[in-house]
């Protein structure tokens, strides 16, 4: 291995940060510096898993938290696969800016965990790109040995790259199949929730993979149960925390809240960067004290005061494709009110009506399989072929929910009459 990349992997790692998960985690006085800035110190103020704390009470772990596991196993990764032969095209430079991007990866993320992100925002990549392209931290990343562009380009694939095979061969490794990000989140996530289902063996994995320069890691074919491991864990993370009825529900409240406020011209969308978890609630409860009523249903997310859930349904993409576009949900939320008022004689408004339909949602399986030379979709996996497609039609669920206040008063009414009042007006 060249001296520079031996010296970018393992010189003055110095100051060890303690993690739950990984243990000690060790960091440059110049890494540890970053995150000690605002930007990064904003994380720790964000949950990692928003309202997912109402079911799981122990998922109160953070942004912060997750990021330094990702820095953590980029590290490690980037060890073996430079001892494998990536040495030959990476540099001291590229190497140290993808520990920055690594740890920076979230930096623009939004508070209450992706309830945000379907909103028409800029995306949270494109906000930790600017960040990290601008002060203070463009000089802490040069001062770490990165250099801005590098790292904002390695997280933000909207910059171009210039064909700089480095840049591509990062951003191949911090999103795919085996990417530390998934990596760090399944196993933390399952650990705080005190589920089984994220659990991987981290060491095996890491034995299974080898660098390629164009697709930036390959596996052998004895790493294919370790993927079928990671694809299902995230499966049953979906199906049983991430997408749960009652996160579902709360991510939903504050959502529409939020939307209302876009569309109405009541909050313009930097009013929604940089904030914190209680940066939020600070924010719904100012407009509601103006007069904004529909941020009270944001406020009671919050409070754990969640709507019932009334009906739920896997999704047609073709039937109710209109569904897709969060800014035509209104309309249809609209409609569904003043049917469903119809047909069961009880009044009930579009503000306690809400379609949650969930975004689209795919399984990494583009891995190139050494020994079978294939890719893993057409490899011996179980999850080759239409595996995977099922699962991810099994998890894309639309749900109507209705305001407690009127769905428990009439529940017998609604129950009978929602599936049936929804088909016609989503088909009109």
């Amino acid at each position: 291995m060249k001296e520079s990349i031996s010296r970018a992997l393992g010189g003055g790692f110095t100051e060890p940060v303690r993690d739950t998960l990984w243990g000690h985690i060790y960091l440059t006085p110049e890494l540890k510096a970053i995150t000690r800035s605002n930007v990064f110190i904003r994380l720790h103020r964000i949950a990692q898993l928003g309202p997912a704390n109402f079911c799981y009470p122990g998922a109160t772990h953070t942004r912060a938290a997750h990021s330094l596991g990702v820095y953590h196993l980029t590290r490690r990764m980037l060890s073996i696969l430079c001892e494998r032969g990536a040495s030959e095209w990476l540099s001291f430079r590229g190497i140290r800016s993808m520990f920055c991007a690594a740890l920076l990866h979230d930096a623009g993320h939004f508070p209450y965990a992706h309830s945000l992100k379907e909103l028409p925002l800029s995306s949270h990549e494109e906000l930790s790109g600017i960040l990290m392209q601008s002060e203070p931290l463009s000089q802490m990343i040069e001062a770490a040995g990165g250099e801005p562009r590098i790292s904002a380009a390695i997280v933000d694939n909207k910059i171009d790259a210039g064909g700089d095979i480095e840049i591509l061969f990062y951003r191949k490794l911090l999103s795919g199949c085996l990417d530390p990000d998934k990596l760090d989140y399944l196993n933390r996530d399952a650990r705080c929730c005190g589920v089984p289902y994220g659990a991987q063996d981290i060491d095996f994995i890491f034995s299974t993979l080898y660098p390629h320069v164009e697709r930036g890691v390959d596996i052998i074919s004895r790493g294919i149960p370790s993927v079928e491991a990671i694809l299902f864990s995230k499966y049953m993370m979906y199906r049983s925390v991430y997408w749960h009825n009652s996160v579902r529900c709360a991510t939903a409240m504050v959502k529409k809240a939020l939307l209302a406020g876009l569309l109405e011209n009541v909050l313009r969308p930097e009013d929604m960067y940089n904030l914190t978890d209680a940066g939020l609630l600070i924010l719904m409860s100012r407009m509601t004290e103006r007069g904004y009523s529909l941020f009270a249903l944001g406020l009671r997310a919050y409070e754990g005061q969640f709507f019932s859930l009334a009906a739920e349904f896997p999704f047609d993409g073709v039937t109710w494709r209109g569904l897709s576009s969060i800014t035509e949900r209104p309309r249809y939320e609209g409609n569904l009110a003043a049917a469903l008022s119809s047909e069961t004689g009880i009044a009930i408004n579009a503000d306690q009506i809400i379609i949650d339909v969930p975004e689209p949602f795919r399984f990494e399986t583009g891995l190139f399989v050494r020994g079978e030379d294939c890719t893993f979709d057409e490899s011996t996996s179980f999850f080759a072929g239409k595996t995977a497609q099922i699962c991810i039609k099994s998890l894309r669920v639309i749900r109507v929910f209705i305001d407690s206040i009127v769905y428990n008063n009439h529940e017998t009414l609604f129950s009978k009459g929602v599936r049936a009042v929804f088909d016609s007006v989503a088909n009109s």
